[in-house]
């Protein structure tokens, strides 16, 4: 005991009381939490409200006092630790998410847009640090003791930055990620994050020969370059071994796991030696990873790690960066300079990324979209402020400054991208995009709107019946469901990707069925903002030759609305029809009719069984069942229900869509149909047959 008393009067400083530490961490998820629900129900990232709330529990709305009683400064420093881990796992996270295939085919048109949208605010950025060095009024903004060329390559380099994991998130949301623009904007952001990640390494390194800072000599900065080239043409390569080994596993294995976080530490430790800042270490192994097969492995690591990042420890990073940001520190000599930043770092930003975009043609619309896409900068912003903060590359009130202007830029990408590219055209490009997929060599193609946890086999089999047995077809299963909430800024991209292949996987068993039935079946998958307008959206672009839906489908109405092609109705809880089972029509004088017993027909001579038809309709009727009869219809009376059967009804019944209609299938014909020919019109064959 007594060495353990030496020991501590030997090492001075605060000595962290473990409970204080883990109720603040408690107070700062709930707060994180409660401020990223919130923001996010008025359609602005979840991370601005997080990074808001780090700001609001600081000095900006609290004051000095209490907001030093509420987070004591000598625990502080631990929390610190946490952050700065935090940050090393998030940053790893990045690197990840950072797919240099999403360049694969625009290449020119994101280099352009990424160059012109950091060159233009990087030189609008150094000019405004000059006028801040040069004007007497804010002169002290730049810390004492910085030389102007660091100062002012750090400004540039701040302005430059776009936030990839904030974007891909927007992108998310809007479902954007899916459409042309989307898949163009990720593609700039991917190539604008390696370069300016690059650039701010380039420039911490010119302010560290400057100042010295790192382990080693000013010299050992040099030794980032090869450390780079090892890292590339060296370690990458090895890593397929992962890859491999998760294969032979058939799951991330702790070793796995072991192997990633070793190689993430040691690549944060190596940079953080070298001089330049350990963050950009984790985001190179990140970036390493293999992508090539390595789909399931990075969605694996992704789940592991990101989670305890951004739900335990980046809220911790919102809150030290809220306790640096003073708002009531700012004083009326402030408003030009905040002024000035808002408008370098967005108008630098738009007109870059959309002169970049003109230079390769791209129509207004979408170059603008481009350019409000390039602004957003949210925690990668936040993140290298610190780091300029850390290095004493920025003066407190300047980095509140320019805090200000993370999360301005960041709020307006939303509302202002509505009007370049409102979610209506957003709507009509994914469906475009799905059509494309599906391609045009179908001649008939029937659109079936399924539900989770319904037997969906039966709105198959009734959209192959209605094809009669027309050849080249397919059948398209549309499976959108509601999203529930923005994404978070946990959730990753591979979250959502996640979700769209559990939801392809619960429609295989329609596909394997189509395949059984000798007609292909494709699932159009994901979730929507707005289903209903999806639908709409993509029936008018697929312009299908027959609809089948449940009755209880919310979207049914707005989709039948616009539909020109025949439509059948299930109502809801209908089980798969048993075998041998006949077909009766509630046959009405109207189009309706017509296309109840035409898909009636289909049915029974489909599961070779009779069609049974009412004795009761004029002319028309009697005249209708001769011609069914003339071509191998079996038309039979309506016949009471068997008791013994064990059935719930005792037929497959059929009505016209209309008033009262209380059928298994309601059928609608398509708009201003005219009277069927049934001596000639299509009625397929036995179901499977070719």
């Amino acid at each position: 005991m007594s060495h353990v008393i030496l020991l501590a009067a030997a090492v001075p400083g605060p000595v962290v009381d473990f409970s204080v530490i883990l109720a603040l961490l408690a107070l700062i998820i709930v707060v994180a939490k409660a401020a990223g629900m919130l923001v996010a129900k008025v359609g602005i990232p979840p991370v601005v409200g997080e990074i808001a709330a780090g700001v609001l529990l600081g000095p900006s709305l609290l004051g000095m006092e209490l907001s030093g009683e509420i987070f004591p400064v000598d625990q502080r420093g631990f929390l610190d630790i946490l952050a700065r881990i935090g940050l090393v796992l998030f940053m790893f996270v990045v690197g990840l998410e950072l797919d240099i295939s999403l360049v694969k085919g625009r290449g020119k048109v994101a280099g352009s847009v990424s160059v012109c949208s950091i060159v233009l605010p990087f030189a609008l950025g150094i000019g405004l640090a000059k006028i801040f060095v040069e004007t007497e009024a804010t002169s002290g903004l730049k810390p004492d003791g910085v030389g102007f060329w660091p100062f002012a390559l750090f400004m540039g380099a701040a302005m430059s930055i776009t936030a990839f994991p904030v974007l891909a998130r927007i992108l998310t949301d809007r479902r954007m990620h899916r459409t042309e623009t989307g898949g163009l904007a990720l593609a700039c952001a991917a190539t604008d994050d390696i370069i300016a990640w690059t650039l701010l390494a380039v420039v911490l390194a010119v302010s560290g020969i400057d100042g010295g800072h790192g382990h080693l000599p000013s010299w050992g900065i040099y030794l980032a370059i090869p450390f780079v080239l090892v890292a590339i043409f060296l370690v990458r390569p090895a890593l397929t071994q992962l890859t491999a080994a998760y294969k032979r596993a058939g799951e991330l294995t702790p070793t796995i796991l072991s192997v990633v976080l070793i190689g993430m530490l040691l690549f944060s430790a190596t940079t953080e030696v070298i001089g330049i800042h350990y963050i950009f270490g984790a985001f190179l192994f990140g970036a390493i990873i293999p992508h090539e097969n390595a789909a399931a492995l990075r969605h694996e690591i992704l789940v592991r790690l990101e989670q305890i990042s951004v739900l335990l420890l980046l809220p911790v990073f919102f809150l030290l960066s809220g306790l640096k940001v003073n708002i009531q520190g700012l004083g009326s000599e402030h408003i030009l300079p905040l002024v000035g930043i808002l408008a370098v770092a967005i108008v630098g930003k738009y007109v870059g990324a959309y002169v970049g975009a003109k230079l390769q043609k791209v129509p207004h619309w979408q170059a603008s979209s481009l350019g409000l896409l390039m602004n957003t900068r949210g925690l990668t912003e936040l993140i290298i402020l610190n780091v300029g903060l850390e290095k004493g590359l920025l003066s407190p009130e300047l980095f509140t400054l320019m805090v200000i202007m993370a999360l301005v830029t960041t709020v307006m990408t939303g509302p202002l991208l509505a009007f370049t590219y409102p979610q209506r055209r957003v709507a009509r490009d994914i469906a475009e995009a799905e059509r494309a997929a599906l391609g045009d060599e179908a001649v008939d193609r029937i659109l079936v709107l399924s539900r989770p946890g319904a037997a969906n086999e039966v709105p198959l089999e009734i959209a192959v019946t209605m094809l009669a047995g027309a050849r080249p077809a397919e059948i398209v299963v549309a499976d959108l469901q509601p999203q529930g909430r923005l994404l978070d800024l946990g959730s990753g991209l591979s979250g959502e990707l996640a979700d769209m292949a559990a939801a392809m996987e619960s429609q295989q068993v329609l596909v394997r069925r189509g395949e059984e039935l000798g007609v292909p079946v494709r699932v159009i998958a994901h979730p929507s903002a707005d289903v209903e307008q999806d639908l709409v959206e993509l029936v008018q672009v697929l312009a299908p030759q027959g609809l089948v839906a449940w009755s209880d489908d919310p979207s049914l109405e707005a989709v039948l609305a616009v539909v020109d092609c025949p439509s059948a109705i299930v109502a809801e809880g209908t089980d798969p029809f048993p075998p041998q089972v006949p077909v009766a029509v509630a046959w009405t004088s109207d189009s309706n009719g017509d296309a109840a017993v035409v898909l009636g027909a289909r049915l029974a001579l489909a599961r070779q069984v009779p069609l049974q038809l009412p004795t009761a309709g004029g002319r028309r009727l009697v005249a209708i069942r001769t011609a069914l009869e003339e071509r191998g219809v079996r038309v039979a009376d309506p016949v009471a229900p068997d008791p013994d059967s064990g059935l719930t009804a005792p037929v497959i019944d059929i009505a016209g869509r209309g008033a009262g209609a209380t059928a298994t299938i309601a059928a609608q014909s398509e708009p201003d149909a005219v009277p069927v020919d049934f001596a000639a019109v299509e009625l397929g064959a036995e179901v499977g047959a070719e």
